[in-house]
């Protein structure tokens, strides 16, 4: 990409051209107005996220691992939902891996540098011995950043499912993966300040292909999580309610058979239901 003012999210925002002119909250009040327009965008692309949960469903059941890689704000966010998935459903930390441009040192310090590197996420894909079986998430809200070029081709060469996650309707990305999702949210509230609308688009999408994907994976019974982590007092209660919801037994059979079942909520559950 040689003209990146073609670019939808470093397009110029004509309701916030004045922003700097507003007071505290006739500010607040123009992010809120431009924030509404995110859950709309996400809303046009819920069959190729329904698309995508089916493919990172299906990889978890062959036993595959799901990749999320991007650089800057994406990358962040890409890293932030796989970190969340270990606690809430209970999986290993290799099952659902965020990779950033520029090293997880990235994550707290700017290294936008490596957004042009086209092997800066292959390498770590192939450190991880990444495979067919696994599906990469690419995250770039333009859609033009070169690390996440490389890292679709690698994955593609590897026989893998690909996913990307761009708030552009002309990606570059679109053609080049299985299924790509697009949320077209606009200019940006400040121009090209994609940590914004686009940054909301993204957590958005994220979280659905990573929740509704451990739904179809088993890892969550009606609406509740019965693989979540107990790790601290609050969840331990939590826990004990969710077996208490569930089966309709007391707090203290609940706290036993969670003790029993080594703070495993759905084995104390099948445990308490006579569940083979």
């Amino acid at each position: 990409m040689s003209d990146f003012s073609k670019l939808t999210t470093e397009g110029f925002n004509e309701k916030t051209s004045h922003i700097d002119k507003l007071d505290s909250l006739e500010i607040a009040k123009t992010i809120n107005e431009e924030d509404k327009k995110v859950a709309f965008a996400v809303e046009q692309a819920l069959p190729q996220i329904a698309k995508g949960i089916d493919a990172m469903a299906d990889s978890l059941k062959c036993g595959g691992h799901i990749y999320y890689c991007g650089a800057g704000t994406s990358g962040r966010l890409g890293v932030l939902d796989a970190s969340e998935c270990l606690p809430t459903f209970g999986v290993s930390e290799e099952t659902i891996v965020g990779l950033m441009a520029g090293g997880y040192e990235a994550l707290y310090s700017s290294r936008e540098f490596a957004e042009d590197d086209f092997e800066s996420i292959v390498k770590e894909l192939k450190l991880r011995k990444f495979n067919m079986k696994d599906v990469l998430v690419a995250i770039s809200a333009s859609g033009s950043a070169n690390c996440v070029k490389g890292a679709i081709k690698y994955a593609k060469e590897c026989g893998a499912y690909t996913i990307c996650i761009s708030c552009n309707p002309n990606s570059e990305l679109v053609p080049m993966v299985d299924i790509p999702i697009i949320a077209e949210v606009g200019p940006e509230v400040i121009n090209g300040s994609t940590r914004m609308k686009a940054g909301t688009a993204q957590k958005m999408i994220l979280n659905m292909l990573s929740t509704g994907a451990m739904i179809r994976f088993g890892r969550v019974r009606g609406n509740y999580m019965a693989y979540m982590v107990p790790s601290n007092r609050k969840l331990v209660d939590r826990a004990i309610r969710i077996i208490c919801a569930k089966t309709g037994c007391d707090k203290e059979r609940a706290a036993y058979e969670l003790a029993k079942s080594n703070n495993c909520i759905a084995d104390a559950i099948d445990a308490i239901e006579g569940v083979n």
